[in-house]
Order: C-alpha cells, then structure tokens, then sequence
C-alpha cells in the first residue's frame, strides 16, 4: 500500500499551557480530497497551523511525502511543496492583485512566473480583471479567490485550505468549491480543506474527519458522514 502525501500521527499542540490537539491522527493520500470539519474551537484552524510549525507540535509526528517536517521552519515546508489558503485569507492588502501573486510565486522558479499566471487567470478570471488593484478593495469573494491563487503560485503538491467559505454570499461558495473539484479531478492536487460549512465539505471531500475539542472522533467517506444521523444532528440541523 502507498503511504499517505501527508500523515499526521498523535499530535499534540499547545497554546501557552491549554492542549489544543490532544493526540491526532489524520492522514491524507495522494491525489485526494480531505475534509476536516467541526464546531467553532474544535482546534481544527490549530492543525492547519500546527502543519507549518505555527504552533509547534510538542509531541507527534508530521511527515509529509515521506519526510518527517514536524520541526521544520515553515519556509522550508512551503518549500517541499506544501501551500496553504489560510483563515482570514491574510492577503497583502496594500499591494495589488499582481503583487499578491508574485508573493506566492517567490518561492518557485521564476522562468514559471507568466505561465502560472496564465493558467491562474484561466482559474479566476475576475482575477485577471482586478489585476492592478489593490488587494484590500476587492470584495470578500476575491480575496478568497486571490487567496487561494497566491497558494496555487507555488505549484504545490498539498494545498492546505482554512475556512474557504467563511463569510461569502453563497453563489460565490459554489464557484470556489468547484474551482478545487476541477483543480482535484484536472490537476490532481491533493487538498486537505478544514471548513465549517460541514455540507459543502462532505459534499467535495473522498474521506473526512470530525474533530471535538481536540480529539478526532470519526472518519470516513464524505458522504458516507453527511449520511449519518449525529454528524447531521450536530453540523447540518442547526446543532453545534
């Protein structure tokens, strides 16, 4: 059997002397969709970070195509291929939507720059129409977009997206959500996606997880959890 493009094993991550992660176990194949999904402070934002060092993981491991990064700086790790959109998209709001994408690109070769532009502005063409504004006077749909496009800049072979939906008028979900259906089955990105909308995850992931104060307390195939009647109780009918 091939081992997972990223594995997570018995993590434990702290903010101060509070456990946030108390011992998770996560991994996630080559080529899939993963979703994480959760009530607010479940610590699944916590893991995202935890990923890039951002918390430190006091006791687990990490390993990501077969490397262990649990104690890599964070630039090394976006340097193995590992991007991430994260919580609050955290653009570069003075600088333009040009600029934003040549962040991204900077950690990549720069002979690559204008053909992952290309292929960007193919992905987000209101991208391509905002191109010389300034990322904070974009609406909140297009900083999301712009987001996950900088990521996309580093060609990455993981990419790590935080909340995507957060705040966004429903028709622009549905094009973010199938902008990563398309990058998945086209482009074969892996992507482990933690997001609070738990029917939009389930709905796109192949396999999930749900996370409860730290712990994970089930896995399975997306919609083999929409089925179930505690995961639907609990983040589908108004529950916590």
């Amino acid at each position: 059997m091939t081992a997972p493009l990223l594995s997570i094993t018995g993590v434990e991550s702290y903010y101060g002397s509070i456990a946030a992660l108390k011992g998770v176990d996560v991994h996630v194949n080559n080529g899939e969709i993963v979703a994480l999904i959760g009530a607010n402070g479940a610590g699944k934002s916590t893991l995202m970070m935890t990923i890039f060092g951002e918390p430190r993981a006091r006791r687990g491991r990490i390993v990501f195509n077969g490397r262990d990064i649990t104690n890599l700086p964070s630039h090394e790790i976006a340097r193995l291929g590992v991007a991430q959109s994260p919580e609050g998209r955290r653009i570069f709001a003075r600088m333009s939507v040009w600029e934003n994408l040549q962040m991204g690109a900077s950690l990549g070769d720069p002979a690559n720059f204008r053909a992952d532009l290309d292929r960007i502005f193919a992905i987000f063409p209101r991208l391509k129409e905002r191109m010389h504004q300034r990322g904070g006077t974009l609406s909140g749909g297009e900083q999301q977009m712009l987001a996950i496009a900088r990521a996309l800049m580093t060609r990455p072979r993981l990419l790590l997206l935080d909340e995507p939906s957060l705040g966004l008028a429903p028709i622009v979900v549905k094009l973010i959500f199938d902008v990563i259906r398309d990058l998945n089955r086209e482009q074969g990105l892996t992507v482990f996606l933690v997001e609070q909308n738990a029917y939009h995850a389930l709905e796109l992931a192949h396999r999930a997880y749900v996370m409860v104060n730290g712990l994970v307390t089930l896995e399975g195939a997306g919609r083999e959890l929409l089925a179930r009647p505690e995961v639907r109780a609990a983040y589908l009918e108004g529950g916590h």
